[in-house]
């Protein structure tokens, strides 16, 4: 994988603090998360694939990405997208847009077929979101709770 083209604005975390400045964000998206584990989660991740990048204006984190490329017989290689959130404060102002349209460019560049991502029933404002953006839907998701 070549190092990702990052435009203003749009950052890759690296450091401990980096990942923590993600929380309050990622926290609107994954709300069950505490930020007390969440640095950890998110380094196990890492080491399985993971990466997160954020968007920064005004000095602050707007958006939020978690990402990992994978491969499957199906799809061949693609780019998952685990997470992505806008601070709830500043939606339609573009954010997501811009670090969505970020991702792409970075699948495309490492040769993916797809960008994937499965997206909860009840985010029907982020489903309008990702058919504008060319999104298609494709699948079901199926679940099974071992707990």
């Amino acid at each position: 994988m070549t190092a990702p083209v990052l435009p203003e604005g749009i950052h890759i975390a690296s450091s401990d603090a980096d990942i923590l400045s993600c929380f309050p964000v990622m926290r609107q998206l994954r709300p069950h998360l505490l930020e007390s584990e969440f640095l950890g989660r998110v380094r196990r991740q890492m080491a399985a694939g993971y990466s997160m990048a954020w968007l920064e204006a005004g000095g602050r984190v707007v958006a939020v990405a978690g990402y990992r490329f994978n491969e499957t017989l199906f799809l061949g290689r693609y780019l998952y997208v685990d997470d992505l959130v806008t601070d709830a404060e500043l939606r339609s102002h573009g954010h997501g847009r811009r670090l969505f349209a970020w991702l792409a460019d970075l699948a495309r560049r490492e040769r993916c077929s797809h960008l994937e991502l499965d997206s909860g029933m009840q985010r029907v404002d982020a489903h309008r979101f990702y058919l504008r953006e060319g999104m298609r839907i494709r699948s079901y998701h199926f679940s099974l709770p071992l707990q």
